[in-house]
């Protein structure tokens, strides 16, 4: 069953079976898509106030990238499910002559590769959500100020969980090419999402202080 398909009850309850997806990377999703959630809420309860007017051009400008954001976040918890999938299958062929083994670990390996695919993403798109929070941190309104800070760190989250996806495929990779290319990529992605992110929560303690 599709997630769009799940209450939100039935949605952790099967993340907390022995299924095994959803699993972290759906979860990752999910939380990335309420970070940004949390965000669009915070514009729009500002865009209309008189007191925010100077600002609304550039909310609404925010608004169209977040919902595309939180969107794309959605489709990916289904989409981390789908290839698990063949990853699951890769492991349970059979190994037993040579020629049997060589299959095996030529399936797994674009399987491996294919796993990353989706944490990456999410890492990209939860990075990019993130630098929306740090423009909605001074355009938002005072009264939901804490929600941008509960975002950002809905976000913070989901990034890191993203990157602990692709580590644990990327261990198993034998592309080193890939492998260091792929580890990179998304820990530079890491790294500058989570100082971006302490900025926002320091401007919302602030804020609040």
């Amino acid at each position: 069953m599709k997630s769009d398909q799940k209450t939100l009850a039935g949605f952790v309850e099967e993340l907390a079976s022995k299924s095994p997806v959803p699993g972290g990377g759906g979860a990752a999703a999910l939380v990335g898509a309420l970070g940004v959630a949390l965000g669009s809420m915070v514009c729009n309860l500002t865009v209309g106030k008189k007191k925010y007017a100077e600002h609304e051009t550039r909310l609404h400008e925010i608004l169209v990238e977040a919902t595309s954001l939180q969107q794309a976040l959605i489709a990916m918890i289904d989409e981390d499910a789908e290839h698990f999938l063949p990853l699951s299958r890769a492991y349970g062929l059979p190994q037993g002559t040579e020629a049997e083994k060589t299959k095996r670990e030529q399936v797994l390996e674009q399987a491996l590769k294919d796993a990353c695919s989706v944490p990456a993403r999410i890492v990209e798109v939860c990075r990019k959500a993130i630098d929306l929070h740090a423009a909605i941190v001074d355009r938002g309104s005072r009264l939901v100020i804490s929600d941008v800070g509960c975002g950002v760190q809905f976000l913070k989250a989901a990034l890191i969980c993203g990157e602990l996806n692709v580590t644990v495929n990327l261990a198993m990779i034998k592309d080193k090419v890939f492998v260091q290319r792929m580890r990179e990529t998304v820990h530079r992605q890491v790294e500058e999402g989570k100082i971006v992110a302490d900025r926002v929560y320091a401007s919302v303690e602030s804020a609040l202080a």
